[in-house]
């Protein structure tokens, strides 16, 4: 991969995204979201990357992303969602959850709806009115789950002013991100190093079903899942550990792969091209893990500052009897057997990676060093 644009925009970034393109649009991705965190005043910004990679007039390469529009947002920005073209919703540190709808025609951002107390402390020793963050939202139009600190998931829907379905004391410790499975279903990964699986459909409050890493409860920070195969999930957490998870089978992740030095904040599956994967982390790095069958051989040498990657496994389902085509690469590889190819994506430490999203070619991330780095070409 060639070129990565730094943009230094005066504040520490915790969330960037990828405005979603048009279903059978042939654009590709040219504006992103971006939230700020533990600065004095925080932003929910709009950014271009217009005619990026074009020959500027020196007939150097012009990779400046453009700020479209900005709006204050009350306290650290936790998460970040697009709706759909037009809305951004915005979970924040002080329990709110905000919906922002952008003006294209005089670019604006304001404020279309907002759940003020969506999470929040109750109980001895908290005090009355105690707002938890919110530490994670997750967009299917028309619905919007919001997870938190609180231990507490809401299910909301646009336009609607009161949550459709809350599950009060879903977690006893802190939900950290949540993702959907299928459109009833929901999975969260919280601070003990569990992942849960709700089903909306069903009345109470309990999980249909808990996966957990054995041993240490290390907390787990991110989720996502393969965006075809949906029993497949990656998780990160405080270890810095990526993990790969089949739902159908098993309490344990189906392989551990040692990464990141100090905490994964965010893993994604390509979403169109899924044998690709990148975590970012609080060590300061950005990687594009290859899982693609199609490279022969491959070295697992890490590709830049020369650190092999090591890789701990176990596999725990015997997949002998399942038609080879519909394993996922991800569940398939053995890695100490198969080599996955491991490419660090900035060219020098920073401070911590906090978030990143893919789009096709495109790929952004936002980071403490007051960066936004943005390239366009991640698989030439």
């Amino acid at each position: 991969m060639e070129d990565i644009y730094a943009k230094f925009v005066s504040q520490k970034i915790s969330k960037t995204r990828w405005r979603l393109v048009p279903p059978g649009s042939l654009q590709t991705a040219d504006t992103f979201a971006a939230g700020s965190w533990d600065n004095e005043e925080n932003y929910v910004s709009l950014w271009s990357i217009g005619d990026f990679g074009n020959l500027d007039s020196d007939g150097g390469f012009e990779g400046d992303h453009q700020l479209l529009c900005d709006i204050r947002h009350h306290g650290d920005v936790m998460d970040l969602q697009f709706f759909d073209q037009e809305r951004i919703v915005a979970a924040s540190s002080t329990g709110c959850v905000t919906v922002f709808l952008h003006h294209p025609n005089n670019q604006t951002l304001s404020v279309s709806q907002q759940w003020t107390s969506a999470h929040y402390h109750t109980g001895p020793g908290s005090p009355s009115c105690g707002s938890a963050p919110c530490t994670g939202v997750v967009c299917s139009n028309p619905e919007i789950v919001t997870v938190g600190e609180d231990g507490r998931i809401n299910l909301f829907r646009a336009d609607h002013k009161e949550a459709v379905r809350t599950i009060d004391n879903a977690d006893s410790s802190t939900l950290h991100a949540v993702t959907f499975l299928r459109t009833p279903e929901i999975l969260t990964v919280n601070s003990i190093g569990q992942l849960k699986i709700w089903d909306f459909r069903k009345q109470g409050n309990e999980p249909s079903q808990i996966l957990s890493l054995t041993g240490d409860r290390v907390p787990l920070h991110c989720v996502d899942r393969h965006p075809n195969q949906q029993h497949v999930v990656a998780t990160g957490g405080q270890d810095g550990m990526l993990s790969i998870w089949d739902v159908r089978q098993g309490t344990m992740p189906v392989s551990l792969l040692k990464a990141h030095e100090a905490e994964m904040w965010e893993v994604h599956f390509h979403p169109s091209n899924p044998d690709h994967l990148f975590t970012c982390s609080e060590d300061g790095s950005l990687w594009h893990w290859d899982a693609s069958t199609d490279v022969p051989e491959k070295s697992s040498l890490f590709n830049q500052g020369g650190r092999n990657s090591t890789f701990l496994s176990h596999s725990i389902s015997n997949q002998a009897n399942v038609h080879q085509s519909l394993i996922s690469s991800w569940l398939s590889t053995d890695p100490a057997k198969d080599r996955i190819e491991i490419t660090s994506l900035l060219p020098s430490r920073t401070l911590s990676v906090n978030s990143l999203d893919v789009l096709g070619p495109c790929l952004v991330c936002g980071t403490d060093s007051e960066a936004i780095y943005v390239t366009r070409q991640l698989f030439s």
